[in-house]
């Protein structure tokens, strides 16, 4: 019978045959692979080594990742201004300025209509440039910042209004270093190094 096989038989058995070679081949590149997993509690800069890897490794960020990073850093820091303004009326500490407390007003209407994550109007920039630069908004970040739960990168990116709410603005590779976003599921960087293929992975 076997002899009989027809032209239909005879395809699937070389597509079975296919599948197998391709599993194993599969198997072996797997063996070959290190892989590693990252732990640690959140904002221990788990996320930070991924991206690090895929700079050095990977050819770093797609236009669309950076794009999408882009609103990360308005949120960032938009947010980061809006924390340093509850601390305020938290603490009761008046600005040094009176005319701050329009400026604070801004950025609370931005964050109320959920427009933190779209770029700067020229009035969001010069608003928050003025409220970094006042000298009660300063003592508050550098007294108050681990209580407020503000980023490492907030001075960072507070000192960087004038570029990011630039029009041309583009995330540079430090800008998407210091992001922060919160995600969850499970975040994977495949690269090669020497030819050795690593695998990164870091559960949200």
């Amino acid at each position: 019978m076997g002899l009989c096989q027809s032209d239909e038989e005879k395809t699937g058995c070389e597509k079975s045959k296919a599948i197998d070679k391709q599993i194993k081949q599969g198997a072996a590149n797997d063996e070959r692979t290190v892989k590693l997993l990252l732990l640690g509690a959140g904002e221990c800069g788990k996320s930070t080594v991924l991206k690090q890897m895929r700079i050095l490794h990977n050819n770093g960020f797609t236009d669309d990742e950076i794009t999408q990073q882009k609103r990360v850093v308005y949120n960032n820091t938009v947010t980061a201004m809006h924390q340093l303004i509850k601390a305020m009326q938290q603490y009761q500490i008046k600005y040094s300025n009176p005319e701050r407390e329009i400026d604070a007003l801004i950025v609370q209407d931005v964050i109320k209509q959920g427009r933190e994550s779209e770029p700067f109007t020229p009035e969001l920039a010069v608003a928050i440039k003025k409220l970094w630069g006042d000298k009660s908004v300063q003592e508050v970040y550098e007294e108050k910042r681990l209580e407020c739960h503000l980023h490492e990168s907030t001075r960072f990116f507070l000192d960087s209004v004038d570029r990011i709410s630039n029009v041309n603005y583009k995330p540079t590779d430090q800008d998407i270093l210091l992001t922060r976003i919160k995600t969850t599921g499970i975040v994977e960087v495949a690269f090669v190094i020497k030819k050795v293929h690593f695998r990164i992975y870091e559960k949200q």
